[in-house]
């Protein structure tokens, strides 16, 4: 039944992605901008097809994670609107807030309040930080892949029908995705598939917390290199006392490109870290709790290993822009 999942929701985003980019391939273009890394109008439709690939779950069993897709959806409405005119800011966060509230409370009510608001907030950052990641060709449509693609196996794995039918069809979805945005990328998911991807991300990561599926840290090691590298880059611009709302590009995966490696090396890099974490944390799922910590320590010590190779790079290129 995910096999024959799988297919028809490659095949539904395949084909929407196709009618996008030929009969509305000029509705809510990326322009170029001195902050981004490419150099020509590309479409931010994506994920939208995306998004439609993904429904095709609801046919396979995943009608009991109705209220997570149906505020993704709510979310993408918004953020297409904010695609194709631009939206207020602090709009937007609300939005998010609001998303992440409510799935807070649905799914994990009745705990603390302190607890609800602490997870409430993580919710609404990796949200967020899905969207700050799609600076590059491949490298958010990869991440999906294997990310929800970790989900799918872990839930397959403890018998989990429905979440293992959406994770699948994201994961399938974002695989018909990445054959029109790995590079040179011919359509982007804009805000309207970015901020959808990052709220599924962390829902069906509670989701899967909540059924005793996984700990709460598997998630967040499966997505790791997303999390770490905006968190990171957060950090530093906000002890550098700059506005961390404005555009930049000084996440570790662009300033990867920057440095030589190109849309392509960045996205396969990023891949190679995603497949790492993604196996540590499959592996240690339901392993004892020093295999957990090892599993854990490994993942992060692989992270700031490349975090520190990058920095030290970057330094060396400042240095010789600079004479």
């Amino acid at each position: 039944m995910l096999g024959a999942l799988a297919l028809i929701s490659f095949a539904v985003t395949f084909a929407a992605l196709r009618l996008l980019l030929a009969q509305f391939a000029r509705i809510a273009l990326d322009q170029p901008n001195e902050r981004s890394l490419h150099e020509r109008p590309v479409p931010r439709t994506g994920g939208i097809a995306l998004l439609a690939g993904a429904a095709a779950s609801l046919a396979f069993g995943a009608t009991a994670l109705w209220l997570p897709l149906a505020l993704a959806a709510a979310l993408a409405v918004l953020s297409f609107a904010d695609d194709l005119r631009g939206l207020p800011t602090a709009l937007r966060l609300a939005s998010h807030l609001a998303a992440a509230g409510i799935i807070v409370w649905y799914l994990m009510s009745p705990m603390q309040p302190l607890a609800l608001v602490i997870l409430a907030l993580a919710v609404a950052w990796i949200t967020n930080l899905y969207n700050f990641m799609d600076g590059s060709d491949g490298l958010a449509g990869g991440m999906a892949l294997i990310g929800f693609g970790a989900y799918a196996a872990a839930a397959a794995l403890a018998g989990h029908a429905p979440l293992a039918a959406l994770s699948v069809a994201l994961a399938a979805a974002s695989g018909a995705f990445l054959l029109l945005n790995f590079p040179p990328a011919r359509i982007f998911l804009g805000d309207a598939g970015a901020v959808p991807l990052g709220f599924l991300a962390a829902s069906l990561g509670l989701v899967g917390w909540r059924d005793d599926l996984w700990p709460l840290w598997f998630p967040l090691v499966v997505f790791a290199p997303f999390i770490g590298d905006a968190t990171l880059t957060l950090l530093r611009r906000l002890a550098r006392g700059e506005r961390v709302w404005h555009a930049h590009r000084e996440h570790y995966y662009q300033r990867l490109v920057r440095l030589g490696a190109g849309h392509r090396g960045a996205a396969l890099t990023g891949y190679g870290l995603m497949l790492a974490c993604a196996a540590a944390a499959l592996y240690a799922r339901d392993a004892a709790a020093p295999v957990q910590a090892g599993a854990i320590g490994a993942a992060l010590l692989v992270l700031a290993a490349a975090a520190v190779w990058i920095d030290v790079r970057w330094s060396r290129h400042e240095r010789r822009t600079a004479n």
